[in-house]
């Protein structure tokens, strides 16, 4: 009998739970990204978001929540309530951290297994690029120098162990050289240390520098893909220039791990709607930055590929202490 009355409030109440899944969205959502405006990640979240409204029916807001290059904003979503109503717009640094953690010995802020993969938007390889008035018209001019000056040359980042400081390193190392490692909070105020003078070169994603290269103000030497940049085609690869050093700022899209399946499927079935949206298409091609989607199973094996070449990045560099 008991077993009759359980299994009947079940079926009463299956209807029920049925339409609250149905119900997701019926509020806003939060897309936090975890650097300041003006970075490839800011670019990227704000189209999305506006694409995921779109299918969604509800507001998707972007909020920034830079510090510690990343790992603010990163654990605030990993640590949130796993309901789907707070989303990640990150960076390939988000395999980084965790790692930098265990150098120290301290807590990790957040683990890679707390988020769970919901679509890759984009993956371009960083670029390096300096000021025009520089007097570095090549890398064979810029890696001579730093041979004479070791540890004098300085480029900006979006902060310790973030992607344009790992990028930056991958390439000393493949060159033998020491560069002056100067942290910024977020790939914004790096490029505007850059452009003003306060260092001497930046890695940076394509979208972010290419309007400043265009506008004359910057000299690309050299990009880290496997290919040439499409808008930069005059730009050697640094394997064409006989350095093993590759490397792609990707973003993508992350929820709670423990968010529940429906919410998960619902959230990539609206990336997968954004990418395939004109304006959204349109507003991409304008950034400089090519689509690069992956649904989430697709995105899983990237991330973890990616994830085991960044530990290893990381284990040669080393512990960096952040200077107070």
């Amino acid at each position: 009998m008991k077993r009759a009355i359980a299994m009947a409030i079940v079926a009463l109440l299956a209807p029920v739970l049925a339409a609250a899944q149905e119900a997701f969205p019926s509020r806003p959502i939060t897309m936090i990204v975890p650097f300041p405006p003006g970075g490839v990640a800011d670019q990227t979240a704000r189209p999305v978001a506006a694409g995921m409204e779109k299918v969604l029916k509800q507001p998707v807001v972007v909020t920034n929540r830079q510090g510690a290059g990343g790992a603010v904003g990163m654990a605030a979503v990993a640590n949130s309530k796993a309901d789907g109503y707070t989303v990640l717009l990150g960076l390939s640094s988000i395999s980084v951290i965790p790692e930098a953690d265990k150098l120290f010995n301290r807590q990790p802020a957040y683990t890679m297994d707390q988020l769970a993969p919901i679509a890759l938007i984009s993956s371009d390889p960083t670029v390096l690029v300096v000021r025009t008035e520089s007097p570095w018209k090549s890398v064979k001019d810029l890696v001579a120098d730093a041979k004479k000056r070791p540890g004098e040359i300085s480029f900006s980042s979006s902060g310790i162990y973030g992607t344009l400081h790992m990028a930056t390193e991958m390439f000393g190392h493949a060159a033998g050289v020491k560069f002056k490692h100067v942290p910024f909070n977020g790939a914004g105020p790096a490029l505007t240390a850059l452009l003003g003078g306060h260092v001497d070169m930046l890695a940076s994603g394509p979208g972010v520098v290419i309007p400043q290269i265009k506008a004359g103000k910057l000299r690309p030497l050299a990009g880290w893909g496997a290919r040439r940049v499409a808008a930069l085609p005059d730009v050697p690869t640094f394997k064409e220039l006989g350095y093993d050093a590759e490397f792609y700022i990707w973003a993508g899209v992350f929820a709670p791990s423990a968010t529940p399946a429906p919410v998960l499927k619902t959230l990539r079935d609206a990336v997968a709607a954004t990418v395939k949206d004109h304006e959204f298409m349109a507003t991409m091609q304008k950034i400089e930055t090519p689509i690069y989607y992956l649904d989430a199973p697709e995105f899983r094996k990237f991330w973890d590929a990616d994830a085991q070449r960044l530990a290893v990045a990381v284990q040669r560099v080393g512990r960096v202490e952040e200077k107070k």
